[in-house]
């Protein structure tokens, strides 16, 4: 098995890709570590792929790369880079240049010999603009407040190692690369440390991260997966729960309504229609709703987690 594997991720990278796979071979090779390289290429329209084709021409043993035909998105990027990890530490880095390979050393050593599980980069002093260093520490807090992972300061840092374990055993989707953490948690892998790590200012091109859409998306990934993680196995818990007390609170208004129409009957007391009554129709309202949120977690618990193309992505070609 390879020590390492390293898988980058990548969408309109192709000036980076020369510097930033030099520097990682000169960094293996000072630490003697067998390794291989996996460029995702996420649907680039500039000359990526050549690049990585001829970075693989030129090292056969080393170099690997998976074209997506369109672009899919990180999550789905590293998806398909962690199913064909070989190394025994698996450690992931953005394209930009903005994650030093110098690191990777120290994060190997924590994940074999100090033990960790999953150790996530930390980019304390970071050379983004304001507009996006503001949101991302808020987005942070409510992250570490809704997992549980209280040390971890940058969910979103792409510079990541992993036990091999952890990437066979995590279900990466949709957007949910910046809570892998999480996931790793929800999977039973506690172990979970965080290493300050450089940032560099970006050499060539443009962030492809910016815009309010990016936070907004953030979090409702989150809200997705904390339900799914307390209720996604469940969702009878939550649904049929609700359902249940709306019904009975529902059906307890009707019984009051109705009891108290009689009472007036048997008084001789004139009283209005029970259908005259708001309370009547709001009763009969709880009552449906609870019974539509009872079949909804019915039907949840049968197709809870049966999604079998949720993962299935067009890759063009293989390296």
């Amino acid at each position: 098995m390879l020590d390492i594997s390293v898988i980058i991720p990548l969408f309109n990278e192709e000036e980076s890709l020369p510097e930033l796979f030099s520097w990682i071979s000169r960094v293996m090779k000072e630490n003697q570590f067998s390794f291989e390289v996996i460029f995702v290429n996420d649907g680039s329209t500039d000359g990526s792929w050549d690049v990585i084709k001829r970075l693989h021409d030129e090292n056969p043993e080393v170099v690997r790369g998976i074209k997506f035909r369109r672009n899919y998105g990180k999550s789905p990027a590293l998806y398909c880079g962690f199913k064909e990890a070989k190394g025994n530490v698996v450690i992931t880095m953005d394209a930009d240049l903005q994650d030093s390979p110098d690191e990777i050393p120290e994060l190997y050593r924590m994940i074999t010999q100090d033990g960790f599980d999953l150790v996530s980069g930390y980019k304390q002093k970071r050379y983004d603009p304001l507009s996006k260093t503001i949101p991302t520490k808020l987005f942070n807090a409510t992250a570490r407040m809704v997992s549980g992972i209280h040390n971890l300061h940058d969910f979103n840092c792409g510079l990541k190692a992993y036990r091999q374990d952890v990437i066979k055993n995590i279900e990466v989707y949709g957007e949910m690369h910046r809570y892998i953490p999480y996931l790793a948690k929800n999977a039973g892998f506690s172990k979970i440390g965080e290493k300050t790590v450089h940032h560099q200012a970006r050499k060539f091109g443009k962030s492809k991260f910016m815009g309010l859409n990016r936070f907004v998306n953030g979090y409702l990934d989150l809200l997705s997966l904390w339900f799914l993680d307390s209720f996604g196995l469940k969702p009878m818990h939550v649904f049929g729960f609700v359902g249940t007390l709306m019904f009975i609170f529902g059906f307890l208004a009707v019984i009051i309504v109705g009891a108290t129409k009689l009472y007036y009957l048997h008084s001789g007391v004139a009283h209005p229609l029970v259908t005259d009554s708001p309370y009547f129709y709001i009763a009969l309202t709880m009552m449906i709703l609870g019974t539509q949120l009872f079949v909804a977690g019915f039907l949840g618990e049968l197709i809870s987690r049966n999604a079998p193309e949720r993962n299935n992505y067009q890759i063009e070609c293989e390296l």
